[in-house]
């Protein structure tokens, strides 16, 4: 994968040779620089601008819509853009060049769907499907995690639940709500249980059922053990019994409901940014990544759960000798659901498939990650997630969080024009003592950085603000880089110390 200069050139991408001495791209093997090169994401202006226009063209028509985004900008500090699920408009809604035609020039390829024969996508980035229609209105969906919350936000009424026949009943997958409808304009809210497309749900009662019974036990699963292994092998037994009911793909989107709920319970600003979102209905549908911290012996059973949740690896990141940490990104395409993995890692160990084989030596010492999963434990068991990354209005949500709850955000690690991204001030967290001592008698952590983490805890999560532009789809290396240094518990530990 090729790094990205803040210029937004692209880069050669530096890794350690296993001696802390950087070596270039070019100097590593062919297959080593197919790996590197092979989700080597680009922003795509043409497609972000002809994307904005159609959403502006409906917003200018439509002053429902022009009141929602202004509020979506005002109340949460998200972009009316970033909620997009897909648009549908007729060809000729920007007068010109027809929008077939700009669309093919953007880079979007013609792939029909059941119900949607004009459908386009593009998949070099993150940008909403385009369906061309006959008819002459000009329609914009808005996802959200329950039509039902948006409608009660927005005090409408069920009579807009309908549309062409689809099925849209109790615990469907696929529900949508009427927001407005003025002149040729229509306004949607859509609701997804990992059902792409836009076709009918076949799902029947007992799966809706069984679908409530899973998300339930995936609710209140059991996160502590004696043992990783005996937490790992109860939530992948939850996880098989839910594919097997009820498929992949909403077993996934139950799951990651689940995952953020329990997130939530331990970050103060997920939940006034959540509230904050809940305010007009939307949820957590703005997600981008969702992140997790894993050992080095727990990693490929990591990896193997999202597998078998539908989950594909994406690219791998590697941060330098000095930093001492990877990771894997793993996306989901029917859900939209991404989840970057990290764990320590030695240069070297970055070309082998450590995401199935795992790593067959033991590192000397811990680096950030590591040592964060020996303070808190795995992130998919008694932890819970480091960070959900969303899709954010940066500098609106930096100032509104601060305003509006005192909620401070650290200085920016990324500062591209096509992406942005910040944490929230950390969550402090209290540590176990057996966790503590553990660490202490192994001598990994020194006896000054036990007493400070008995008496203070140590950071556990944090919400992180992303604002992505021109459909960029990727992430910045060395910025995440930086910031996993600077949030490792040993410096914060000092910091205390001397105060």
């Amino acid at each position: 994968m090729a790094g990205q200069s803040n210029s937004g050139q692209t880069t050669s991408t530096q890794v350690g040779n296993g001696h802390g001495k950087p070596v270039a791209a070019a100097d590593l093997s062919a297959e080593a620089r197919a790996l590197l090169g092979e989700f080597n994401w680009q922003p795509q202006p043409e497609a972000w601008r002809l994307v904005n226009e159609l959403v502006k063209s409906l917003v200018d028509r439509n002053a429902w819509a022009a009141r929602l985004a202004g509020r979506m900008r005002a109340e949460t500090g998200t972009r009316l853009i970033d909620w997009v699920d897909h648009i549908a408009a007729p060809e000729g809604v920007l007068g010109g060049e027809g929008l077939w035609s700009r669309l093919q020039r953007a880079g979007y390829r013609h792939e029909p769907k059941e119900h949607a024969p004009g459908c386009h996508v593009n998949d070099k980035g993150i940008l909403p499907p385009v369906i061309v229609g006959r008819e002459p209105t000009t329609l914009v969906a808005i996802k959200v995690e329950s039509v039902v919350e948006f409608m009660q936000a927005h005090e409408l009424d069920h009579a807009g639940t309908l549309n062409d026949g689809l099925e849209m009943g109790e615990g469907s997958r696929l529900r949508m709500a009427l927001g407005a409808r003025e002149g040729d304009t229509q306004v949607w809210a859509i609701e997804r249980h990992g059902l792409w497309g836009f076709g009918y749900d076949d799902s029947t009662p007992a799966q809706r059922l069984h679908a409530m019974e899973h998300l339930t036990r995936l609710r209140t699963r059991r996160r502590r053990f004696d043992t990783d292994a005996q937490g790992l092998a109860h939530t992948h037994a939850l996880v098989d019994a839910a594919v097997a009911q009820i498929g992949q793909a909403w077993a996934c989107d139950l799951f990651f409901k689940a995952e953020r709920e329990y997130w939530m319970r331990r970050n103060r600003a997920a939940q006034v940014q959540h509230a904050r979102q809940q305010r007009l209905g939307l949820g957590w549908a703005n997600h981008d990544h969702h992140t997790y911290r894993c050992s080095r012996q727990n990693f490929p059973a990591v990896v193997g759960l999202w597998e078998k949740l539908g989950f594909h690896c994406r690219e791998r990141f590697y941060a330098g000798a000095q930093a001492g940490w990877g990771a894997q990104v793993m996306e989901n395409p029917t859900t939209g659901i991404t989840t970057f993995n990290d764990v320590d890692m030695a240069p070297e160990e970055l070309f082998g498939d450590f995401s199935h084989q795992g790593f067959t030596r033991s590192l000397p010492t811990l680096s950030t990650v590591g040592l964060w999963v020996g303070l808190h434990g795995e992130a998919v068991l008694q932890a819970g997630m480091h960070h959900l990354e969303a899709q954010f209005d940066w500098q609106a949500l930096v100032d509104q969080l601060e305003r509006e709850a005192h909620i401070k955000t650290m200085a920016p690690f990324t500062t591209f024009p096509y992406l942005r991204q910040a944490f929230t001030e950390g969550e402090r967290w209290a540590v176990e003592p057996a966790r503590i001592a553990a660490l202490a008698d192994g001598g990994l952590i020194t006896r000054e950085q036990a007493e400070t983490f008995a008496a203070h805890g140590a950071i556990g999560s944090h919400l992180e603000n992303l604002e992505r532009n021109d459909g960029f789809k990727g992430f910045n290396q060395t910025g995440v880089s930086d910031i996993i240094a600077r949030t490792d518990p040993r410096v914060l530990s000092r910091a205390l110390a001397g105060a």
